[in-house]
């Protein structure tokens, strides 16, 4: 499935892979627009924002609990296994609109959390932060400054980290092969990020099994999952040592 890149791996000494909610899926965490992510009726598009937190903390954070269980739960999957594997052969970046942490628990060590992390909950008004892998009880929670807790990602209508943004930037600005797996690339500013790369003229490859709004930009396109199709790009790379 990777023949096109055959002749050209030893090129590649800086890769970026964009990931999204597909390759999580892999591993039991349900997507954020599937079917499945719909909780007690409610809309998780309309939960995920800052009004519906303040309007009903309770709530919203009854609903990350569920899904912080959930995603607890899950284990890294051999697409994320296969990214981790990589960076024994070449420069390694992951830039992830998913805020479960299975990139990390699976050994990447270079990763961009575009949209935050479910594990960090932080203050709404102060500085404090702090991760947290067990149950949040007492709901809400509230700072010891006396104002409420709330997960560390980024809702509908918040904009990314700007520290965060402008490294993914950065990042695929510079490497000479993208791939975008398990994200629909319609989230903004995420979905820019293989316009920066195509301007550093990089190859960009699509692992997903649906085609995407920029599936015309890609050079390659696969309609595998990653746990099928990325532990055979690390083949490549071990073929070329």
């Amino acid at each position: 499935m990777f023949y096109p890149l055959e002749d050209q791996i030893k090129k590649f000494k800086k890769i970026v892979f964009v990931t999204g909610a597909g390759i999580s899926q892999e591993s039991g965490i349900p997507t954020f627009r599937g079917k499945d992510g719909f909780w007690k009726n409610n809309d998780p598009m309309k939960l995920a924002t800052i009004d519906a937190f303040y309007d009903n903390p309770k709530l919203v954070w009854e609903w990350y609990n569920e899904r912080r269980k959930n995603i607890f739960q899950a284990q890294p999957n051999l697409g994320h296994k296969a990214i981790a594997e990589l960076e024994k052969y070449v420069e390694v970046v992951v830039l992830t609109q998913n805020i479960d942490g299975l990139h990390q628990k699976s050994g990447s060590t270079k990763v961009l959390e575009l949209h935050g992390s479910i594990v960090r909950i932080k203050c709404s008004v102060c500085d404090y932060q702090e991760e947290i892998l067990t149950k949040i009880s007492g709901l809400p929670p509230f700072c010891k400054c006396g104002n409420i807790l709330r997960p560390d990602v980024v809702w509908f209508g918040e904009p990314l980290p700007q520290d965060v943004w402008q490294n993914a930037i950065k990042f695929a600005s510079q490497c000479d092969l993208m791939i975008i797996v398990g994200t629909s690339l319609v989230v903004s500013p995420a979905n820019t990020l293989p316009i920066y790369a195509k301007q550093n003229n990089a190859t960009l490859i699509e692992i997903n099994t649906e085609n995407t709004e920029m599936s015309e930009e890609m050079d390659i396109i696969i309609r595998k999952s990653s746990a099928e199709a990325l532990p055979k790009l690390v083949s490549l790379f071990k073929n070329q040592l």
